[in-house]
């Protein structure tokens, strides 16, 4: 928030420890917001949903047709990108279209780092 609590919402932070324990769990969806050249490159966490942030108004938002089946189901999301940065902005993106829990999970890095498994794509 803003000064004086105005401003944007910010998405709070998940720790990747955290996140990859609730993916498993089957307690939280994770959101991969990176391009398709990044993803073919690196791969992606095991069981995300892969919506580019270029993409994310139409894919991610409830009330379009469009929307992920993923995302529909009300459970707690984890979005992740690169380093953070467009995860941030997915996450606030997220946030504004009704999504209740979301998180900002950091980059595909810290997923790895954490212990989370990556699938080749």
């Amino acid at each position: 928030m803003g000064f004086f609590g105005f401003g944007k919402p910010q998405a709070p932070a998940l720790a990747p420890a955290e996140a990859v324990q609730r993916a498993k769990a089957g307690e939280l969806v994770l959101v991969d917001v990176r391009d398709i050249s990044e993803l073919q490159a690196t791969g992606k966490a095991r069981g995300a949903v892969h919506i580019p942030l270029m993409l994310l108004q139409t894919r991610a938002d409830p009330r379009s047709p469009e929307c992920d089946p993923a995302l529909k189901a009300g459970k707690p999301l984890g979005v992740y990108c690169a380093s953070g940065g467009r995860s941030q902005m997915a996450a606030e993106m997220l946030m504004k279209m009704g999504h209740e829990e979301v998180h900002n999970i950091g980059g595909i890095g810290d997923w790895a780092n954490a212990g989370g498994v990556i699938e080749a794509v």
